[in-house]
């Protein structure tokens, strides 16, 4: 149960590699660190990306990033008993879902909280089916945390309209590893929080444990994420932009020091109070670098990524000219390395009945110039 306003989540995603001991340890670290929310990923890689998408390089050597998630899979009974003992631990149990069967056995097991990750953001079939058990259940019953990681406005917006804001809040992130801390914009939390009338906060993945949580705070977040690890040196994917108990320990300290300023001095004082002593700390020009303007926008670190992260459709397999797109033919998926963007979900129903005006390659993004509109 948090003992403030702000919802701390320390973020394990895949670090514990399929290991209940491992994963069990990293729920103690979490717990001893003072996270209020444990955070898993199920992960199922054929709703991740396409087998031929590329490779990922590993201190072992490259391996094809879809053979990294096939590593990373995990029977529903693991993550059961992770939501047992993440509750044992006096926290409360969040998971990415990736796609339609990881969202319906996430589902089964009644998380504290579904959290849509940034490339996610953008997987409608996925955020139709949530909305859809949402407005049978109770929105109350399915809290749910959109991240909005290389995303615009409208990406945000298209999400919500889907999803909702009952019971609903929002993460600003740079979907970049690491991330500088100068392209933050943390001043969006407040634009964002306005703008769609729900409470936000930050998914941060830069290195350091004190700079951005704080400043967030700062700026109305009511929401920190960062991701746990017990060594950044380990193989986990996400290991060299997490932190180690000890920093995360300090981050959740200086988190709730923050809070507790604003709280005695009051919003406006409290924020000046905060700025100076960061400045203090890191110097003013990298404070006020890391605030930005406000302005919600593509970060540098991320425009790259921008259309190959976000999900697209994919064809699964080799196709002929004349061919008709069934169904299964084609995935809401990432495009991620080596492959082409294809067109953005909204387009499933639409390309689904058509027919092939070429031949296609397995992994081929889907172009409006491959079948008959």
């Amino acid at each position: 149960m948090n003992k403030t306003n702000i919802n701390i989540i320390a973020e394990i995603g895949t670090s514990h590699e399929g290991s209940i001991e491992k994963a069990r340890a990293l729920v103690d670290a979490a717990a001893d660190s003072g996270a209020d929310t444990v955070k898993f990923q199920w992960v199922y890689a054929d709703e991740i990306l396409h087998p031929d998408t590329g490779y990922v390089k590993l201190p072992t050597g490259n391996i094809r990033l879809y053979d990294r998630f096939k590593q990373l899979e995990c029977p529903p009974s693991f993550y059961k008993e992770m939501v047992d003992y993440v509750h044992s631990k006096g926290c409360k149990f969040c998971c990415s879902p990736f796609g339609l069967k990881s969202l319906s056995e996430l589902l089964e097991l009644n998380p504290d909280y579904v959290k849509i990750a940034s490339p996610e953001l953008n997987h409608f079939p996925m955020l139709k089916v949530l909305a859809e058990y949402r407005a049978r259940v109770g929105a109350e019953k399915v809290p749910v945390i959109l991240s909005s990681g290389v995303s615009k406005l409208e990406d945000i917006k298209n999400a919500i309209d889907i999803v909702g804001t009952d019971n609903v809040s929002l993460l600003h992130c740079i979907t970049s590893y690491p991330a500088p801390e100068s392209e933050y914009n943390l001043k969006v939390i407040t634009t964002l929080s306005e703008q769609f009338g729900i409470e936000c906060g930050v998914s941060d993945h830069s290195l350091d444990p004190v700079l951005v949580p704080c400043l967030s705070v700062a700026c109305g977040a009511t929401v920190i994420e960062k991701h746990i690890t017990l060594s950044r040196k380990t193989m986990g994917l996400d290991d060299p932009v997490a932190l180690e108990p000890e920093q995360f320990a300090l981050m959740v300290h200086t988190v709730h020091q923050t809070e507790a300023s604003l709280r005695h001095y009051g919003k406006e004082l409290g924020y000046e109070r905060i700025l100076q002593q960061l400045g203090e700390q890191f110097g003013n020009e990298k404070v006020q670098s890391v605030l930005g303007d406000g302005i919600k926008k593509l970060a540098p670190a991320e425009e790259a990524n921008y259309g190959r992260t976000n999900r697209s459709l994919h064809f699964m397999h080799d196709m002929k000219e004349g061919d008709v797109i069934g169904a299964e033919d084609v995935a809401v998926l990432r495009t991620e390395k080596v492959l082409t963007p294809g067109l953005t979900p909204d387009w499933l129903d639409k390309v689904v009945g058509k027919k092939l005006l070429r031949d296609i390659t397995s992994g081929a993004g889907v172009q409006k110039e491959d079948f008959i509109q």
